[in-house]
């Protein structure tokens, strides 16, 4: 099975080259590097290219954003899976790709564990995001999956469309509401730590942003799941995006 990677980035140059050597690192032989780039004017798009590796295609040119462009990766893949890989994370180990690969044997949607890490050079752990197991109406109460660690088969992919452009912070929440409880897929968790995900994504910085996430991911549960106006997820995920916000900063 081949296996898509897209990884989105602008002016990421401090930071691309660990990301694409996590990717050739993959032992599984059947794999894809999508670089979606935004017009970066810095060195980013040289230092992808340098790597020379025919497993990896770039895409150079402005976007509307980070889900515009994650979008393009959907448009663009050649892959039997996708998933996504921010410029600034990294996969646990050589075995990320292939225990993938091996899950969606079995599913059509797979997702593991990540740690947060605070930089690459030391892999100093701030916090582990452990998953829990995916259970049909999950998304109503407020679970997700951690997206870096999210794969789906491209008929699933197919079938739930596009990143919606309306959500300025949670369109990748939206995505996976819509392709785990809209489509009844086969998901399945892969038990292990995937992905080293760098502290500071657009969803972990500050007060101010969970709140305006969380209230988009009321937004997709109302209009996909017909949540209430005030439903339990809504003070049951800030309190936990503070927790671990207060864990980073420790």
């Amino acid at each position: 099975m081949k296996i898509s990677t897209v990884t989105v980035c602008r002016n990421s140059q401090a930071t691309i080259a660990q990301t694409v050597e996590s990717f050739l690192r993959q032992t599984h032989p059947d794999k894809e590097l999508l670089v979606i780039d935004g017009g970066s004017t810095d060195r980013t798009v040289e230092i992808v290219k340098a790597f020379g590796s025919d497993a990896i295609r770039v895409i150079s040119e402005p976007d509307l954003g980070i889900y515009d462009a994650m979008n393009k990766g959907l448009a663009n893949f050649s892959g039997d899976a996708i998933g996504f890989l921010n410029s600034d994370d990294a996969y646990r180990d050589s075995s990320v790709l292939g225990r993938i690969s091996e899950a969606l044997e079995r599913a059509d949607a797979v997702y593991g564990d990540l740690v947060m890490i605070s930089d690459h050079v030391t892999g100093n752990v701030v916090r582990e995001w452990k998953a829990s197991e995916f259970k049909p109406d999950a998304f109503r109460a407020g679970w997700m999956p951690p997206h870096p660690t999210f794969y789906i088969r491209r008929e699933l992919a197919a079938r739930t469309g596009k990143f919606d452009l309306s959500y300025r912070i949670s369109a990748d929440y939206d995505f996976m509401l819509r392709a785990m409880e809209l489509h009844h897929p086969r998901v399945r968790r892969i038990p292990h730590v995937l992905v080293n995900f760098m502290v500071g994504g657009m969803s972990t910085r500050g007060l101010g942003a969970v709140i305006r996430g969380n209230l988009e991911c009321l937004r997709s549960r109302r209009r996909h799941l017909g949540a209430p106006l005030l439903d339990a997820a809504l003070f049951t995920k800030p309190m936990r995006k503070l927790l671990q916000i207060g864990r980073q900063k420790a």
